[in-house]
């Protein structure tokens, strides 16, 4: 009984077979410029985004330094006497009579002081936008001031409130009738000063959004 045997044949690797071209050197040193080219550019860009950024920071800055001037001029300026007076008995009415609009003169000058002496901070940011401690700073400070500034205004419109509607619970009358020059002062002093919290409030979160990490 006769064996049969099955021969199977590889085929030997041609030598002629066609080898994977090596990228030459030009498309090398392509690919290797062109990633700092990129990142080049996008660190432009988002410096150019920062820089606007902080160049609105510091136009609202000028913006909220004349409201807040506004503010405290207007409120530190107020006196008013009716004609109707004798020399032992007459009716006046001035800021520092009561606490509250005090309190709302020297909160309004400590913001317009702070935002002056903000502007060159805020100028240093502008020429280097990535600068991160000096705007986290602001951000500190503005929040501080915001604070304050809407402290003094709601205090002083509460009293505002009261000196044009009075309480008839509480037997207090309303003094805007006769004192009407008076009234219109600090109305226009308390509607300034909360302009100035409400351009603070843009600032800081203007501050807050270039702060993020791209």
């Amino acid at each position: 009984m006769s064996s049969t045997s099955a021969a199977i044949n590889i085929p030997e690797s041609s030598t002629d077979a066609k080898a994977v071209p090596e990228p030459s050197t030009d498309a090398k040193a392509v690919a290797a410029v062109s990633t700092p080219i990129i990142a080049t550019s996008a660190t432009k860009r988002l410096g150019g985004w920062r820089r606007g950024i902080a160049i609105l920071d510091f136009l609202l800055r000028l913006c909220a330094i004349v409201a807040a001037l506004a503010a405290t001029i207007t409120m530190g300026t107020t006196d008013q006497t009716l004609p109707f007076f004798t020399q032992f008995f007459q009716f006046e009415a001035s800021y520092d009579d009561l606490p509250t609009f005090t309190f709302f003169v020297i909160g309004n000058a400590i913001v317009s002081g702070y935002l002056v002496l903000s502007l060159p901070f805020s100028i240093v940011t502008i020429v280097r936008p990535h600068a991160v401690g000096i705007r986290f700073l602001l951000v500190l400070f503005d929040t501080a001031m915001l604070a304050l500034s809407t402290a003094a205004s709601s205090a002083a419109a509460a009293i505002v409130y009261l000196a044009h509607n009075g309480n008839s619970s509480a037997n207090w009358i309303a003094i805007c009738q006769q004192f009407n020059d008076f009234c219109q002062r600090i109305s226009g002093a308390v509607v300034a000063s909360f302009i100035a919290a409400a351009i603070f409030i843009v600032i800081v979160i203007m501050s807050a959004f270039a702060l993020r990490r791209p």
